[in-house]
């Protein structure tokens, strides 16, 4: 069974934006307990990361159902 360029790099694409918003979620969770201002600098940044990044997350992995689907389709459809 191969994988597809397209399918590989929507995988990893996903992999890497819920990996960077869960990152950032555990960095606010540890900036709190130690009791660090999150509302200057950077942390603005990482603050704003994790609704972004799950969001993003979430529409490529709608985006990565549908290429497989008509991938699958496809190959049924030439087996047929």
């Amino acid at each position: 069974m191969t994988v597809h360029r397209t399918e590989r790099v929507l995988a990893y694409m996903v992999a890497s934006s819920i990996g960077l918003a869960i990152l950032a979620i555990v960095a606010l969770l540890i900036a709190g307990v130690a009791r660090i201002d999150t509302t200057s600098g950077v942390w603005l940044s990482i603050v704003v990361l994790p609704p972004i990044g799950l969001a993003i997350g979430v529409l490529l992995i709608i985006a990565l159902v549908i290429v497989s689907a008509i991938r699958r389709s496809r190959a049924a459809r030439d087996a047929a």
